[in-house]
């Protein structure tokens, strides 16, 4: 583990391009594209979702409500409705947290999704970054934070790496006068969701954030939610603009969190393990691939020598891949990998023999 200073204006931050994200990879000169840059979950939204969300649409003249969502969420987690926010997808939550909380010294542990560093660096803070060791599979390591971080920010299940961090670890970070923030958007793809720590209320400032964008197929309608102290809770919704959540985005929440939905994302989360198997067994065929793991996530982190050119070969041949040296920790040669069901791995996997050929 290795720690570097990211100010606002610092030469480390600006190595990474941390606006980057998964769509744009899929998006530019119009080619029909096998998406394995974004990790939600292929074939979704399900029918019964997308009849919830339009028959939401009547009330669409009345200013949302969020109660029952809300209340719902609560009643998923066992919390009381005052330690739950909704929020306009996880991203929403990493502005109104850099905005709303003070944080001196606030940490990122890396490699992570970027964008709670940017708004960070959009509020006027100065970042730490927390880089875990690559020779370890980027684990959590004991000694990662620095003592005098007030605010923490770490991904469980983490992308891009797809480590599950054990839930004990995770909770050792808290203390009294931190804020640790455990980014979970991807833990309902977790069987079990083994290592949450959603409904722990013992840690002290401890702020959960849940995505449900992954599971059900919602980038494009924004919800997601976060989990907190009611004072926390309240300090953030005062930072939310008026009607922050749409009526269909919150008949999303009310419908996701109940239990058949709940079952339903138990029994993706199985199948997606099982398919994520299936890509790292193929992957592992290459000698010069390397697959990191064990892997908990919708996706895969690997690394292969010239992956910036065999991602531009795979994209002309049909398949886009999210490429690492974005995230803070990786470099040019790490590729992510969404897991896609297994007749669209092995097609995947026809191409990059191909492509790993030619080189």
């Amino acid at each position: 583990m290795r720690r570097t200073a990211a100010g606002t204006g610092g030469t480390a931050a600006g190595t990474h391009d941390l606006r980057h994200h998964g769509d744009a990879e899929v998006r530019g000169d119009g080619a029909e594209l096998t998406d394995l840059a974004v990790n939600v979950r292929s074939g979704t939204p399900p029918v019964w979702l997308k009849e919830r969300i339009a028959a939401s649409l009547d009330g669409l003249a009345a200013y949302p409500d969020g109660r029952a969502a809300r209340d719902a969420v609560a009643a998923r987690h066992g919390l009381p409705a005052e330690r739950v926010l909704l929020t306009a997808g996880a991203a929403e939550a990493f502005v109104l947290l850099a905005r709303a909380l003070p944080a001196r010294r606030p940490v990122v542990v890396h490699p992570q999704f970027t964008e709670p560093e940017a708004a960070l660096r959009d509020a006027g803070h100065d970042v730490v970054r927390a880089v875990l060791d690559e020779r370890d599979g980027f684990r959590l390591a004991p000694d990662a934070v620095p003592d005098d971080a007030d605010l923490v920010v770490i991904g469980n299940p983490t992308n891009p790496t797809s480590v599950l961090h054990p839930a004990d670890a995770v909770a050792r970070l808290a203390r009294p006068g931190r804020t640790l923030v455990v980014d979970e958007a991807f833990m309902d793809a977790v069987p079990g969701e083994s290592a949450s720590l959603a409904a722990r209320t013992d840690l002290p400032g401890l702020v959960v954030l849940r995505s449900l964008t992954k599971t059900w197929g919602l980038a494009g309608l924004r919800i997601g939610y976060v989990l907190a102290a009611p004072g926390t809770i309240s300090a953030l919704a005062g930072a939310q603009p008026l009607w922050p959540v749409s009526t269909p985005a919150l008949a999303a929440a009310e419908a996701c969190s109940a239990p058949p939905a709940l079952a339903e994302a138990g029994h993706a989360a199985h199948r997606v393990a099982s398919d994520r198997a299936h890509l790292a067994a193929r992957l592992a065929e290459f000698e010069e691939v390397r697959v990191y793991g064990p892997a908990a996530g919708p996706f895969l982190l690997i690394r292969l020598p010239d992956a910036a050119r065999v991602r531009a070969r795979l994209r002309e041949l049909g398949f886009a891949a999210r490429r690492g040296d974005t995230f803070p920790g990786l470099g040019p040669d790490h590729l992510r990998l969404a897991v896609r069901d297994r007749a669209t791995t092995d097609r995947f996997v026809v191409a990059l023999a191909k492509v790993l050929g030619e080189g």
